[in-house]
């Protein structure tokens, strides 16, 4: 895949905390003589200040290396952990990296900039304008999965109170703290996993699992709270519900394993170094990538880390089967069904209403003693 394809979020590349306040004052004079070139390795060599040795990483972290001497820090998170954006801080603050990729793809890169307060108002309201525009976006079948899945996110986080995704948005902010920092989306496009998903499933597998989505309403423990910070209890729910799909979870989980990978590799190229001139050789050197990502994807990605990956399979959308169509048309004859259901009685309650109310019973008496005299 080619640089301009993986998403980037707009993060500031430098922060203005990163400049010292006590530098000589006579450089500003100066500072306009200074080429680019000059002036990236001065603010490189600051980064490289700032970037520790040999890190003291927190205990989530995995560190992979790739053939050309670049490092990639993977920190396993948990979705609604406090725990999990302390991490998060932390590695990117020790290790001072070139990229961080997060488990985001541009369909929920909003997330990053909105507040905890209006993301938890958010995450609780799934109303008819919502499951409008995810069936919108992304066809009716998938708009249903996403919808069902979002039901599960809402239930975690009304139990817990706290938003998801937070440890996206702190390595948002910090990314934007170190120069020359990068911020790259690095998970698959929703509609793309949840058609591929919506594909693998039979007919009535894809009712079974509607079912059990609509119908969770399991409460959440303190002790499963303080599971959550040691494994991502939104992926350990959706890994008990689809444990007996096998077919869902490799399009939801494994399937996303190996495009994660691809772009934490893409992301590990070594670094183009600016030129004085044209005449003066290309330089590079190593990167250092921080990765944010769900605890469940950390083993996927170690297994195909050295695997030579080729995205473009796990990228096509099947056509609709036969039972995707049959249940689409279940579902659309449903909701009209209720529709003109709820019409037909609330028809039926007015005309009532009507015929009880004095002023037409007293009508209809009177258009009755007509006919009879005729």
């Amino acid at each position: 895949m080619q640089e301009e394809q993986q998403p980037e979020a707009a993060a500031d590349p430098m922060s203005s905390s990163d400049v010292p306040e006590d530098g000589p004052k006579e450089t500003s004079s100066v500072s306009q003589s200074i080429s680019d070139a000059d002036a990236f390795k001065i603010l490189l060599e600051m980064k490289m200040k700032k970037r520790q040795k040999k890190p003291a990483l927190p205990s989530t972290v995995t560190e992979l290396d790739t053939e050309d001497g670049s490092k990639v820090y993977v920190v396993g998170t948990a979705h609604f952990s406090d725990s999990s954006k302390k991490d998060v801080v932390k590695t990117i603050q020790e290790v001072q990296p070139d990229v961080v990729v997060v488990e985001l793809c541009q369909y929920r890169v909003s997330m990053l900039k909105m507040d905890e307060k209006t993301l938890l108002k958010e995450a609780k309201e799934i109303n008819l304008e919502k499951l409008q525009q995810a069936i919108k976006q992304n066809g009716v079948m998938s708009g249903l999965m996403q919808m069902l899945l979002l039901k599960v996110s809402a239930h975690i986080t009304e139990q817990l109170g706290m938003a998801p995704g937070g440890e996206f948005r702190e390595a948002f902010k910090e990314a934007s703290k170190v120069p020359f920092c990068k911020f790259h989306l690095g998970d698959r496009p929703i509609p793309v996993t949840f058609k591929r998903a919506i594909a693998a499933l039979s007919f009535w597998q894809k009712v079974k699992l509607a079912w059990g989505l609509c119908f969770l309403s399991d409460p959440i423990s303190k002790d499963d709270v303080e599971k959550c910070k040691q494994k991502d209890l939104l992926e350990q729910m959706m890994a008990e519900m689809i444990g007996e799909f096998p077919d869902l979870h490799r399009t939801i989980v494994s399937e996303r394993d190996i495009y994660l990978t691809y772009m934490l590799k893409q992301a590990a190229k070594q670094i183009e170094l600016p030129r004085a001139s044209e005449t003066e050789p290309r330089k590079y050197i190593p990167a250092v990538v921080v990765g944010v990502v769900g605890m469940g994807h950390v083993p996927g990605i170690e297994k195909n880390w050295n695997s030579d990956l080729n995205i473009q399979e796990i990228m096509s959308v099947p056509p609709p089967s036969a039972s995707s169509k049959i249940f689409k048309f279940v579902i659309k004859a449903t909701v009209f069904g209720l529709m003109g259901y709820g019409c037909y009685r609330i028809g039926q309650r007015t005309v009532q209403f009507i015929l009880s109310m004095p002023a037409a019973q007293s009508y209809l008496q009177k258009l009755t003693e007509i006919r009879s005299q005729h």
